[in-house]
């Protein structure tokens, strides 16, 4: 009998203390306060930033442009209308003109920001959207699983729509806002000091009241992205299952459930707009008062002959001026808080550590006959009891071995470990000597394939999702589409499967539907090892899946697995025992232990666990 050895005393190894605990979770959202959080969305979406100076120089003359009408009006009251001599009116058409022509320019200047700042920040958003996906796929199955798919999809789109919909349109608007109000206080301060400080005195305590309120927005928005999320989450998930839900009569309770999470996105958006419009109406409220105000305190100034008529019709002008962007700016305010809370949980995402990354000295290993080794592994999962207690295994090279054991024993979990889609909690799992942690994972994922025990299949054709398969050298260019064709073709030749192609629809050009549900579960899998074959891995680990086909598939299946495997280093989670017999060592796993292991006919005459597992499978294939 085949005895369970150590690995190799010359093994990489990973410190102890540089281990996963394998416990990372995707934050609801991140902790970042308002500017750390635009000062790290910018970080991450550069070129929102692109061309600022020029962009902010046409804000400010398109800012200025807007002051134009409150001057023109002064001067054409003073110097036209009420003018020495009776009203000149070649000096009212000249005012008139100059006037129109700068606000001329001013739209422009206007119309060039929009343009510029929607180019920008579509390029930086886009930027962001790519850079979330890419993380989101980089993190570990286990990470992944910490939120509902729909949530996480939620993040890279509906969330980064709402720091869209602020940066294009409440970002510049903001910006010229701010700049619209220092120069109305400046010419307001210019015409009367005195009603400048009457403008300010009432508008200094609704602006400390929006800063308390706006903690308040923040924490309403926050709590809004995060029920929107929930919500599409439900909503995808029952989409996915609806056969389910369908089988089981549980329409109802499904619905329940999805109105649930609608009510609770819906109570949250109507609280966070009660407090929005509490801040805006105080906006509007002492704007009407300041100009109330005004008129008052103007006319009485100008009774006392400190200003002229066309001076305090010119300061209502600058007043209306300066109190419009404040209105405006409590609005935009609150659409600033719904990008952060959005905003926040992007960068939730990105931030969220990956566990099975590549080491700094990650090694390329070259191209062979795969040895595998498992040395005092053990695992668990977050939260959960340890559920490998201390493997050490040594597979050879070109060697079919079986993984056998009963539900729930750590065999998918061995062949997760194998592929590093997750690491160990402690020990370390090596592939020609090396630890996994320590080889550069473009080089394992060239080197070692896993087939699932369920084909996933994309939305496309047979020959689409068999292509996924061919992998493009560096630098190379991915075939031609003829060249693919041929590839693919060959490759169900090869696997003997050319038969089930012709006997298809359209051949290779067959859809296979959203998740390939147009073919039966057995002709996904034959899609799934003519893409694992056209992958041509050193070693290849099965999540066996033939308990659920018919007879017909099964036979295709298998002989489509024979050429798979030939000559190839071969991993089988084996839930037949069949699978068993025609291995060339069978690793019994039992609660997280390697009990046995050996040729299938030495097992066999054992005596142990195997021997009743496999008489128990024979007698119930008679």
């Amino acid at each position: 009998m085949t005895t369970v050895t150590e690995a190799p005393e010359d093994a990489t190894e990973v410190p102890e203390d540089e281990l996963d605990a394998n416990g990372v979770r995707i934050e609801s959202a991140s902790r970042l306060g308002v500017l750390a959080t635009l000062r790290r969305g910018v970080q991450l979406s550069p070129q929102i930033t692109d061309g600022l100076w020029l962009t902010l120089a046409l804000a400010v003359l398109a800012a200025a442009g807007r002051v134009v009408v409150p001057l023109t009006v002064q001067r054409t009251i003073d110097d036209g209308l009420l003018a020495d001599g009776g009203p000149d009116a070649g000096r009212v058409a000249l005012l008139a003109g100059l006037a129109g022509a700068a606000l001329l320019l001013a739209a422009f200047c206007a119309a060039m920001v929009n343009v510029r700042l929607f180019r920008s920040t579509e390029a930086g958003l886009a930027t962001l959207r790519v850079r979330a996906f890419r993380h989101v796929h980089d993190l570990s199955t286990l990470t992944q699983n910490t939120e509902r798919r729909g949530a996480l999809v939620s993040r890279v789109t509906n969330d980064v729509d709402t720091v869209s919909l602020f940066v294009q349109w409440g970002g510049i608007m903001l910006l010229v806002a701010v700049l619209q109000m220092v120069v109305a206080t400046v010419l307001m301060a210019v015409y009367s000091p005195i009603l400048t400080a009457v403008v300010w005195a009432c508008f200094v305590p609704m602006f400390l009241l929006i800063r308390f309120g706006q903690k308040h927005v923040n924490a309403a928005y926050t709590s809004v992205r995060e029920r929107v999320g929930a919500m599409l989450g439900a909503i995808s998930e029952s989409v996915v299952g609806a056969e389910t839900v369908r089988a089981y009569g549980v329409s109802g309770r499904t619905g329940r459930r999805i109105a649930a999470a609608v009510e609770d996105t819906r109570r949250a958006q109507a609280r966070s707009q009660v407090l929005v419009s509490a801040v805006f109406s105080s906006g509007v409220l002492v704007s009407n008062l300041v100009l109330a105000v005004v008129v008052v305190v103007g006319a009485y100034l100008g009774v006392g002959g400190s200003m002229t008529a066309g001076e305090v019709v010119a300061f209502l002008f600058l007043v209306q001026l300066f109190t419009g962007p404040v209105q405006m700016a409590t609005e935009i305010l609150n659409e600033l808080q719904n990008a952060v809370a959005g905003w926040r949980r992007v960068i939730a995402v990105v931030e969220t550590p990956v566990e099975v990354t590549d080491a700094p000295d990650a090694a390329h290993l070259s191209r062979g006959p795969a040895a595998v080794s498992l040395r005092d592994v053990r695992f668990a999962y977050p939260g959960g009891p340890e559920v490998l207690h201390g493997i050490s295994l040594d597979l050879p090279a070109r060697t079919k071995v079986a993984v056998v054991g009963q539900t729930g024993s750590g065999k998918t979990t061995i062949a997760k470990l194998v592929t590093r889609l997750m690491d160990p909690t402690s020990g370390a799992v090596l592939l020609d000597g090396t630890d996994l942690r320590r080889v550069a994972l473009e080089s394992l994922r060239e080197r070692v394939v896993l087939v699932p025990q369920e084909g996933f299949l994309f939305d496309g054709t047979v020959l689409d999702n068999a292509a996924y398969g061919i992998r493009a050298s560096d630098g190379e260019e991915v075939a031609s589409l003829e060249a693919l064709r041929e590839s693919v073709a060959a490759a169900f030749d090869e696997l003997g499967l050319s038969d089930w192609v012709a006997d298809l629809p359209d051949g290779l050009d067959t859809r296979v539907g959203q998740r390939g549900e147009a073919l039966s579960a057995g002709e996904r899998q034959l899609v799934a090892i003519a893409r694992a074959y056209l992958a041509q891995p050193d070693l290849l680990v099965l999540d066996e899946a033939t308990s659920a086909v018919d007879p017909a598939t099964e036979v295709r299946i298998a002989r489509a697995l024979d050429s798979l495997t030939s000559g190839r280093s071969t991993i089988t989670i084996a839930h037949r025992l069949s699978t068993a017999e025609a291995s060339d060592l069978v690793v019994v796993v039992d609660e997280g232990h390697v009990v046995e292991l050996g040729p299938h006919e030495e097992l066999a005459a054992a005596g142990g666990i195997y021997a009743r597992m496999h008489a128990s499978w024979v007698s119930q294939t008679r």
